[in-house]
């Protein structure tokens, strides 16, 4: 089962569609609509320094956390080895949680409209 954890839709379109198109101008091989919760990416400020040679202030965060994520399952539970649940989130979030989560997956060669915007993907990732 796919869970999309975004809050866009995520349509998945084939191989064979350009790399930009005008949203409605090819059909996707399937949408994943919203669950209704968003995971994020958590942030933690750690401090603010001035580094030589920088002209402005630097701000020290940890990105790995999460919100909005379902319990993660138990290192070396069947559901840790073989998901049956994957969880659709943001490229960060799964690259932030790698190693710590198995059932994170993203939107992986995304297509564009014409002005630039990402309207879907032609996959998902597994960042391992």
């Amino acid at each position: 089962m796919l869970v999309n954890l975004t809050p866009h839709p995520i349509r998945i379109y084939g191989w064979d569609v350009p790399d930009r198109f005008n949203l409605g101008d090819h059909e996707p091989q399937m949408v994943i609509e919203p669950s209704g919760t968003v995971a994020r990416i958590g942030e933690i400020e750690l401090g603010t320094q001035y580094l030589q040679d920088c002209p402005t202030s630097v701000e020290f965060v940890e990105y790995r956390h999460a919100n909005g994520l379902p319990p993660r399952p138990e290192k070396g539970s069947p559901e840790w080895e073989n998901p049956t649940t994957w969880y659709v989130v943001s490229l960060a979030l799964a690259l932030a949680q790698a190693g710590h989560r198995t059932d994170l997956l993203a939107p992986f060669r995304e297509v564009r409209d014409l002005s630039g915007t990402v309207i879907g993907c032609r996959s998902l990732a597994h960042p391992v």
